[in-house]
């Protein structure tokens, strides 16, 4: 591969130069520093409350209880010190310690319960700094920690995102999904930029998610924040509906032994392992986490040569026609019958293990400085693409980081790669598909209050390379084999007019080897009249790029069409003596195999998204929260589908040179009634010739359509009692197509109306208990070589615990309870229930 050999070497040492720089001031004072240690206990009974967070007010220093409640913060400053409790459901406490240099004093704090109020939730991925929820200027949602802690058994990280409004959570496989909001779904969908500590979680040559190589127990990562809208102001490219923000908490706050056993239905197993630590006076963490995962899956090979392979599938789960197809390549370990390709064998069940490491420095005043990495491999799952089911024997996902967060300036760098150790398979070509490729990315922030604090600013800059090898099975050789760079700029000012009313301005310009320069604004207006409650209007505009793949794919999109009979046919017609210059079998090439490929087209532009919205967020009696939040969005140039007759780069079939001219037009006309007549309508818009003059049935992208779409998400969070709470939302969603591509169905692929409601138990002795239920409507879907209908589905979700004692907790977790057999992407599979137990030791 063509490399720039130093670069990530280069970032990596300047991160560190900078932080090493930056961290020189807190030698001279880390000897004026002292210890404090003690018990978080609740007021009521003087029981232990674990995973509290305690914190010295002003200095960013911060640990979490363990589970006897008790906690130790190391490296406070001497003197006087403010140390407070602030948790979801407990009221906050504050009390003052002197701090004795070189001593340890004790601290004990007792809390008394109160109901959750959620406008004091923190977040940070609508402004890149740290903000009330209540007072971000977006549609944003935290995603529980019950959740995140009863969806980790599962190993399936989307679907925590299942509850929030308007986000689409479509599912094929068991990692197999595409997480989606405010419409225009697709089978890969990439509209959501998805980051963990800022790092860009998705592969180089699709730009779409790699669920099944989601490196992390998912009740560790601490934070996930969704972030609705348009976000490329502030993340760039791909953030064109949405940025999901999951952060993951410094070694010190987990400090500790966690281990989880799991198993249950679809033969699945699961084994997640954390230790962390800190050492040095507390100056320094550490954390190594792993684990196994294995199970069945959904998926089931598609080899009938009588094409019946997926009406079968689907029997039961749809009344609707579903299309004859096949594929000529069964699951991994399967084979197949000669005489009627019907699947022999086992399939192989699905595996993935992971690994991470993690080592923090803690400098006085709260700056971090992290180094961490880890990888993924993972075989076996089935994903759904424009070209049809592609499965993934072994791909190895790798990746490394480096950061310094301070309160001011934070200065990162990173790298993120995907290998194929062995080939992934195109199930419709039966072909083996490569990819070898690499990220490198490094970015500085910095933020300031100004104007007292009425006013902030953040600014930040970043570059990136990408590095992708597919050792030309899906790109030609001159595409091959390549690397791009990508740099950014952007900023962001806030400003409080009056105590009520905070204005907001951001823009960023990005500018790739790939696509010219795009200049991303957002303006904001906030109307707090009370501190617990907010109205907000917002204008965005986002975009976002075509991935490689639309850019430079050429892999078949099937198996060779058969025009033997057709070529007969018309040498049999009155057309035939014009035909008598053509050898035999050469009207169409080679005409009993005619390839079938699917091509990119370089000259793509990018997509754009300009947004409205109005939205409210409040708390009323500590008991109650309400968003509402409505849009209205203007999408153009649309990145059509894989079709026919799109790319002008590919014409009308044209008849062979032996042809008589004066019998061209006859016979280029009589092939395309033919293929219509026959029930291939695709195959005659897409027939055509390639640069080197061979025929070949070719379905490619263009910039086609625009599309106004608009929409009401309402959410609403209710504390019944201390102990029970009650959660739900509501989503409407509408659109209108203002042109599009000739042979181009623009569907949103998206449901016009979907709700959720959960209800919630969070006991004082020990046991938890939830369940949640969606209702999704029914709406056709079409994306890629898959077109059809989805059928309105009811998931029931739930799961139960019962903490045994401080250090063990029993749990059980079922997703899809009803066993309602639904597919959620047309040419997906089935899904249906699966129950997971387990058990959690904490030591």
């Amino acid at each position: 591969m063509r490399r720039f050999p130093g670069l990530f070497p280069r970032l990596f040492a300047t991160t560190l130069a900078v932080a090493a720089v930056w961290s020189l001031p807190g030698v001279a004072t880390a000897q004026e520093t002292g210890t404090v240690t003690g018990r978080v206990t609740r007021q009521s009974d003087g029981s232990p409350l674990p995973s509290i967070t305690v914190s010295v007010a002003g200095t960013g220093i911060s640990t979490v209880t363990g589970t006897d409640g008790r906690y130790t913060l190391q490296r406070v400053p001497a003197g006087p010190q403010t140390v407070a409790v602030r948790q979801l459901g407990y009221r906050g406490a504050e009390q003052t310690v002197a701090v004795v240099p070189g001593a340890s004093v004790t601290l004990d704090i007792t809390v008394d319960v109160q109901p959750v109020t959620l406008a004091e939730v923190v977040v940070s991925g609508a402004s890149r700094v740290p903000e009330r929820v209540v007072e971000a200027p977006a549609a944003i949602t935290l995603v529980s920690p019950g959740t995140l802690r009863d969806m980790s058994v599962t190993g399936q990280a989307p679907l925590a995102l299942s509850r929030i409004p308007s986000v689409d959570v479509v599912q094929s496989g068991i990692y197999d999904f595409n997480v989606n909001t405010r419409g225009f779904n697709s089978s890969l969908n990439r509209r959501i930029l998805v980051l963990q500590d800022g790092r860009d979680l998705a592969i180089a040559f699709l730009g779409s998610q790699e669920w099944s190589a989601f490196g992390t127990a998912l009740e560790n990562t601490g934070r996930v924040e969704m972030v609705r809208g348009p976000g490329s102001a502030l993340y760039g490219a791909n953030a064109f509906t949405g940025v999901l923000n999951i952060i993951t908490p410094p070694a010190r706050d987990v400090a500790g032994t966690k281990i989880t056993l799991a198993g249950g239905e679809l033969e699945t197993f699961r084994g997640d392992l954390r230790h962390a630590g800190v050492f040095g006076e507390g100056r320094f963490g550490y954390l190594i986490s792993g684990g196994y995962n294995q199970s069945d899956t959904w998926s089931r090979s598609r080899t009938l040569l009588d094409g019946t392979s997926l009406r079968g599938e689907y029997a039961g789960a749809t009344d609707s026609v579903v299309p004859l197809g096949g594929e000529l390549r069964p699951l991994n370990g399967e084979g197949k019958d000669p005489a009627t390709g019907a699947p022999t064998g086992d399939h192989r069940n699905l595996q993935q293990i992971y690994g991470v490491g993690r080592f923090d420095y803690y400098a006085p005043g709260g700056a971090i400085l992290t180094m961490d990495g880890g990888a993924t491999r993972s075989t076996n799952e089935v994903f759904v693409t424009g070209i049809g089911r592609v499965q993934v024997l072994e791909s190895l996902r790798p990746w490394a980081r480096t950061a310094w967060a301070a309160p001011r300036y934070n200065v990162m760098a990173w790298y993120s790669g995907r290998n194929s150790l062995e080939p992934q398979y195109s199930l419709a070509a039966g072909i083996p598909l490569e990819e070898s490729s690499a990220i490198f990315h490094a970015e500085a922030q910095y933020n300031r209050d100004f104007a007292g604090d009425r006013a902030r600013v953040v600014v930040g800059a970043s570059a990136r390379n990408y590095q992708l090898d597919t050792q030309t099975t899906l790109m030609a050789p001159e595409n091959d084999d390549r690397s791009d760079n990508y740099f950014a700029g952007y900023a962001q000012v806030e400003v409080k007019i009056v105590p009520q009313v905070r204005l907001v301005a951001a823009a960023r310009v990005d500018k790739g080897d790939l696509f010219e320069a795009q200049f991303s604004p957002r303006g904001a207006i906030v109307v707090s009249p009370s501190p617990d409650h907010s109205i907000r209007f917002t204008v965005n505009r986002a975009f976002q790029t075509p991935n490689y793949s639309e850019f430079f794919l050429r892999a078949p999109a099937g198996a060779p069409a058969n025009f033997s009979l057709l070529e007969a046919g018309l040498r049999a017609s009155p057309l035939g003596p014009a035909l008598a210059g053509v050898p035999n079998g050469q009207l169409f090439t080679t005409s009993s195999a005619v390839p079938v490929l699917a091509l990119g087209n370089g000259g793509l532009d990018v997509e754009h998204i300009t947004a409205l919205e109005l939205g409210y967020k409040g708390q009323f009696t500590n008991r109650v929260f309400v968003s509402v939040d409505g849009y209205w969005n203007r999408l153009t140039d649309f990145v059509t589908d894989l079709l026919p007759a799109v790319n002008p780069d590919f014409g009308a079939w044209t008849s062979p040179e032996q042809v008589p001219q004066a019998f061209r037009g006859a016979l280029e006309q009589a092939v395309r009634d033919q293929l219509v007549a026959a029930g291939q309508a695709l195959a005659a818009a897409g027939l055509t010739r390639l640069a080197n003059g061979a025929t070949a049935i070719v379905v490619s992208y263009a910039n086609a359509g625009k599309v106004n779409e608009w929409g009401i998400e309402f959410g609403l969070d209710v504390n019944v009692t201390d102990e029970w709470q009650l959660s739900g939302g509501y989503t409407f969603f509408d659109f209108d197509v203002k042109q599009q591509q000739l042979g181009d169905v623009l569907l949103p692929n998206t449901p016009k109306h979907k709700a959720t409601a959960t209800v919630a138990y969070r006991g004082r002795q020990g046991f938890d208990a939830s369940a949640a239920i969606r209702v999704v409507d029914g709406f056709p879907w079409a994306a890629g070589v898959f077109s059809g209908y989805i059928p309105a589905r009811q998931t029931v979700d739930a799961s139960a615990g019962y903490a045994v004692n401080n250090n063990l907790r029993v749990h059980v977790t079922a997703t899809n309870v009803l066993d309602q057999r639904r597919f959620q992407i047309f040419g997906g599979s089935v899904i249906g229930r699966r129950v997971i137990g387990g058990v959690t030791a904490t030591f």
